[in-house]
């Protein structure tokens, strides 16, 4: 009589992770399985290294408009590498004698007023009439890690395909006032490069927005109904320093809400000191889905720039913002200058350590740490 034959063999039971309870039925399905290892990735080739360029390159590529030379040499001015830092003053001086015959134009409005699309519509509208013009889009950068999604050539994705435009995100490192560091190089940059309107568009934070008004010409401040933007006109802040207001979004069922705050701060501009003096800032309405008001807007910003150049304020303006640049400037390399003290470095974290933990005013320290970076002085 034969033996039955044997029972096959039982497979072998998978391993129980360590986080499976011990009392887990066969309900409970999480194991682990021998899995397959991936093949080694190929090592991928080096790509090309752009070639360096010279002052003498980056000048003569932004004069000729070359776009790719053009984001090159504004990257450039934004590098914080001190030899960046020379390399990009002396290209500054170089392109200096190209520069002043743009019209500056600065455009900021709260969160969701439709700042891009609004640019868009506008630059695709001068564009169309035979002007060249460049935007510079400052996105805002995060508090906690730095960076900055740069969307605003997705946004416009209808301008960025004309020959005639430029479109340049920046982030805003953590400048205030809605603007990047390197706003008002890289819109000398832009000047050399021929174009005849520099756009610079803000985070678009609120009321605190005014470093733009202290490097364009023409400030526009871009609003929407029905967001109690209407009532900001009675306050002090970027209100008062706008040439124009711009309702946005005048189209469909938001027609007479937009129609009912413009006649709101027409009323309120009454009573507001002028920005620019012998100008009354206008409140018009547009709609930049749709081009409405569109064309009104520019023509508004032609009579303005008449009225100032033969004023004379443009050039007065001009050469006030220069002052308050050289300004900021001394004011930011005195800053620099202090933190990168080696005395200062050594002796902040302390100091800091005292201040949090309630042992030393936060006055006495900053005094000590100015003495520091002073030569000892108090």
């Amino acid at each position: 009589m034969k033996n039955p034959p044997d029972p096959p063999a039982a497979a072998p039971s998978p391993v129980r992770p360590d986080w499976v309870p011990e009392n887990a039925g066969a309900g409970f399905t999480t194991s682990l399985v021998s899995g397959v290892p991936a093949a080694a990735a190929a090592p991928r080739p080096p790509g090309p290294r752009r070639r360096a360029l010279s002052v003498d390159d980056y000048a003569a590529g932004v004069i000729a408009r070359d776009p790719s030379i053009l984001g090159r040499a504004i990257s450039l001015i934004e590098s914080n590498a001190p030899a960046h830092q020379a390399q990009a003053q002396q290209l500054l001086a170089r392109l200096l004698p190209h520069t002043g015959r743009a019209q500056r134009i600065g455009i900021t409005g709260i969160p969701g007023a439709g700042k891009s699309t609004f640019i868009e519509a506008f630059g695709c509208h001068l564009v169309d009439a035979g002007r060249r013009v460049a935007v510079l889009a400052v996105d805002p950068s995060s508090s906690l890690t730095g960076g900055s999604i740069l969307a605003d050539k997705i946004r416009m994705e209808k301008l960025c395909q004309r020959r005639e435009a430029f479109i340049r995100p920046s982030p805003s490192g953590g400048s205030l006032g809605g603007v990047a560091r390197k706003t008002r190089e890289a819109i000398l940059v832009c000047e050399a490069a021929g174009f005849d309107l520099v756009i610079v568009e803000t985070v678009g934070v609120g009321q605190n927005e005014v470093a733009v008004r202290s490097m364009v010409d023409f400030f526009l401040v871009l609003m929407i109904a029905g967001a109690g933007d209407e009532m900001q006109g009675i306050k002090k802040g970027v209100i008062e320093l706008a040439d124009a207001l711009v309702i946005n979004k005048a189209d469909g069922d938001n027609r007479p809400r937009a129609t009912a705050a413009q006649a709101d701060l027409q009323r309120v501009l009454h009573y507001l000191h002028r920005a620019t003096a012998g100008w009354e800032t206008p409140a018009l309405l547009a709609s930049a889905l749709t081009g409405e008001g569109v064309p009104a807007v520019w023509a508004m910003t032609e009579e303005y720039f008449a009225h100032v150049r033969a004023s004379g304020m443009l050039d007065a303006r001009r050469r006030a913002q220069a002052v308050e640049w050289m300004h900021a400037l001394i004011a930011e390399g005195l800053r620099t200058r202090f933190y990168t003290s080696p005395a200062v470095r050594s002796r902040l974290p302390g100091l800091e350590r005292a201040v949090a933990e309630g042992r030393l005013p936060a006055l006495g320290a900053a005094r000590e740490l100015l003495g520091l970076a002073d030569g000892g002085r108090p």
